[in-house]
């Protein structure tokens, strides 16, 4: 199993701008008092607590054991549950899944998308947010170009990211039984 790097501590006191970048999603979303919904990649559950505030039945869930432990000590009323996207068990439980920031580190991207697809109810919604095309170009292109340099070709593409485009991921969310209504 590989090893939890992120530190929530950190996350909170220098990446917050994340989960407030988040906040018009919120809007998107257009949570109804009463809903379940899940919070996918919910990091240390600063926009889960907005849905509770909005009388959501919210769940969260993180990869990371240590983002959900911090955000279980900062809304111990909430829940929160280490679980991979890729292999969620959940089956027309939720009338919304909704994600910030997340699916741009979730390969492969298909099998995340036929499980939030099964998680969601009858007519359910999927609000998210992340990285795309161009994302952090400048930066990966560098990487690549040292890479190759130091004729270490075979590491050239291994990121941690998928940053597709809005065509590519919408084809992909069809594939998995979507009806994409807005990109």
């Amino acid at each position: 199993m590989k090893k939890d790097s992120w530190n929530a501590a950190l996350y909170d006191a220098k990446h917050s701008f994340v989960s407030k970048f988040g906040e018009h999603l919120l809007d998107l979303l257009e949570p109804k008092k009463g809903e379940r919904i899940l919070d996918l990649g919910c990091g240390t559950g600063d926009l889960a607590w907005k849905l509770y505030e909005l009388g959501v039945d919210v769940v969260g869930i993180d990869k990371s054991e240590n983002m959900i432990n911090q955000a279980k000590a900062k809304y111990p009323g909430l829940t929160f549950e280490v679980k991979d996207v890729l292999n969620l068990g959940y089956r027309n439980e939720f009338d919304a899944v909704f994600s910030n920031a997340v699916l741009h580190w979730i390969k492969p991207p298909k099998q995340a998308l036929i499980n939030i697809y099964q998680a969601l109810k009858e007519n359910g919604r999927f609000v998210a947010e992340f990285g795309g095309k161009g994302n952090v170009k400048t930066i990966t292109d560098a990487i690549r170009n040292e890479f190759n340099q130091l004729g270490m070709n075979e590491k050239a593409n291994q990121f941690p990211w998928y940053f597709p485009s809005i065509g590519e991921y919408s084809s992909l969310m069809e594939e998995a039984g979507f009806r994409v209504v807005f990109a």
